[in-house]
């Protein structure tokens, strides 16, 4: 027998079977690859498909992320969304696999260094087999979960980089080339999915102003044109563009601009209003009509940063725009964020804000309009009741009462003569109370003249110094006083009332408004007065009075009291 030919062809049998199974094993492998890869693009597909139905941009990152993990078996998953500012760090971390306790005891989420901002500043795919061998790894925080294989690929939509997709400890092993396609394909999907979602959000918050637009101007226009116009114009543009601070400068022009109301942050109105607007932003976007845009207030020379003042919190960037139409601008429209915010800022859209203070100045100047024509209606029945009064019911009272002096003379009864001249002198007396009242209905509305807001102010006074000043009116308050003069004589006047009652420690302060030949002032208490005087705290009231080439002076002596003397000529 030939036992060595036997043992080779037992050897070669064996052979076979083994280059068999492994070829069997091969191609099931490759089977079960297609099938895992068709499986897998089955999956893609749904993905894309579903995430293309989500209009909402937070529900379309949860399911990137959520998607992702599924995709390439890994067992955490995040999305880093880059801030719109120049430093590009992340401001938004999306994460999934990890528990809320561990995220709670990890702490701050990442904000971009370390291996992430190596993918920032090169957003290019990038394959680990172990985070921590990588150069630029900053290792974990304490409490984080160990990860070892990596895959980082940016998310981008057109040519602008959104963010970046990252994904760990891949079930079974390191992240294949295969995965990196499919991330990669899915990414690029997310991309056109946030850009949708994006445009509907816009396209959302364009609707909201238009609404809170119609909304506003239908409201401004049955409101009176003072500050609670301008505070329901700055609270709805806070809202609407979630800016932290909003405020409106205004005034009759660039030298005049004063701060009149603010919405988010407490202010002490009577103060701010001390501040001067004339070399601030807003008063460039008064006389320039447009927009300014500037990152952070608080540093910009140009810009008067109220939060200096009232300890509002440090503000960063902000917009500032025009009040007004084509016929004019009359104040400005700010809105502010803190510097934490940046990305909010960054999404907000200044032209819309532009546009709302633009229609809220037109349903001003429609009020006023409305108001003007209800006045001048007002004036015209007025003059017609005064013409009445004067051509035919003074003239008929003359006429009797002359009747009645003519029959005095010739009665023979002194009594009776008595009698006669007495209801005489009634007619006089009444006639006079006529032309009173004429002359009072020739006078302006008392409810927006200057007398009537200095009465207003002292009143109003009255609750800070706990007793009310007294007031003394002598002359033609209300028809001689210059009217571009009127608003810084209310200022100064509230600006002194103030200090009376901040600083003077007064049982009495007495003011005085006259107008003669000039517009004269006076604020006296009887306080513990200011020893040496503190120029830079009356300097607005000394410009304000120069302004109109008027003069201002302070006698003060401690214990004598204060008394302040602003005066402008008039013209």
């Amino acid at each position: 027998m030939d036992r060595g030919g036997d043992h080779r062809a037992e050897s070669e049998a064996a052979l076979s079977d083994v280059e068999f199974d492994d070829l069997l094993r091969e191609v099931l492998g490759r089977v079960q690859g297609v099938l895992d890869e068709q499986a897998r693009l089955r999956l893609l597909l749904d993905a894309v498909v579903t995430m293309a139905a989500d209009l909402t941009l937070d529900g379309v990152l949860s399911r990137i992320v959520s998607i992702a993990s599924t995709l390439v078996d890994a067992q955490y998953a995040a999305l880093g969304v880059l801030d719109l500012g120049p430093k590009r760090r992340l401001r938004t971390f999306i994460h999934h696999g990890m528990g809320s306790d561990v995220v709670a005891e990890i702490g701050d989420l990442p904000t971009g260094h370390g291996l992430l901002g190596l993918l920032i500043d090169d957003p290019r795919p990038i394959r680990l087999h172990d985070i921590a061998a990588h150069p630029a790894s900053y290792g974990f925080p304490e409490h984080h979960p160990p990860m070892s294989s990596f895959l980082g690929v940016p998310v981008r939509i057109r040519d602008q980089v959104f963010g970046n997709l990252y994904l760990t400890e891949k079930v079974g092993g390191d992240f294949t080339a295969a995965d990196e396609s499919v991330v990669t394909a899915l990414a690029a999907a997310g991309g056109v999915a946030i850009e949708n979602a994006r445009l509907y959000e816009e396209a959302e918050q364009r609707q909201r102003w238009l609404e809170t637009t119609g909304e506003v101007i239908t409201r401004l226009v049955n409101l009176s044109t003072g500050d609670d116009a301008l505070q329901l114009i700055a609270d709805r543009a806070r809202e609407l563009s979630g800016a932290d601070v909003a405020w409106v400068v205004a005034g009759a022009d660039a030298h005049t601009l004063e701060l009149r109301v603010v919405s988010g942050a407490r202010a002490d109105l009577e103060e701010m209003r001390t501040l001067s607007m004339e070399h601030s932003l807003a008063a460039q976007v008064v006389r320039s009509g447009e927009a300014l845009v500037v990152p952070d207030v608080a540093s910009d020379p140009r810009a008067v940063d109220p939060s200096q003042v009232f300890g509002w919190p440090r503000l960063g960037p902000t917009v500032v725009v025009p009040l007004g139409s084509g016929k004019g601008v009359e104040g400005a429209l700010a809105l502010a964020w803190v510097p934490e915010r940046m990305g909010d800022y960054e999404a907000a859209h200044s032209e819309l804000a532009a546009s709302f203070a633009e229609q809220a100045a037109l349903a001003i100047q429609v009020s006023r309009v409305r108001d003007d024509q209800q006045r001048l209606s007002l004036f015209e029945d007025r003059d017609r009741i005064g013409r009445d009064l004067h051509d035919l019911v003074i003239q008929r009272l003359f006429a009797v009462g002359l009747s009645l002096e003519s029959t005095a003379r010739q009665a023979g009864d002194p009594e009776l003569a008595t009698k006669l001249e007495r209801a005489v002198d009634d007619l006089d007396t009444t006639i006079k109370d006529i032309r009173r009242t004429i002359f009072a209905l020739g006078s302006m509305d008392s409810a927006g003249d200057v007398q009537t807001e200095i009465e207003r102010i002292v009143d109003r006074a009255a609750t800070m110094l706990k007793f009310r000043p007294t007031l003394r009116i002598d002359g033609p308050v209300r028809t001689a006083t210059p009217s571009d003069a009127v608003p810084d004589l209310l200022l100064v006047l509230g600006e002194a009332l103030s200090n009376a009652a901040r600083h003077a420690e007064a049982s009495r302060v007495d003011v005085l408004v006259s107008v003669r030949d000039e517009v004269l002032l006076t604020v006296t208490d009887d306080g513990k007065g200011m020893g040496d005087v503190l120029e830079s705290g009356l300097g607005n009231m000394r410009e304000r009075a120069q302004r109109h080439g008027g003069t201002f002076e302070v006698r003060s002596a401690p214990g004598a009291g204060t008394t302040l003397t602003w005066t402008v000529p008039v013209t």
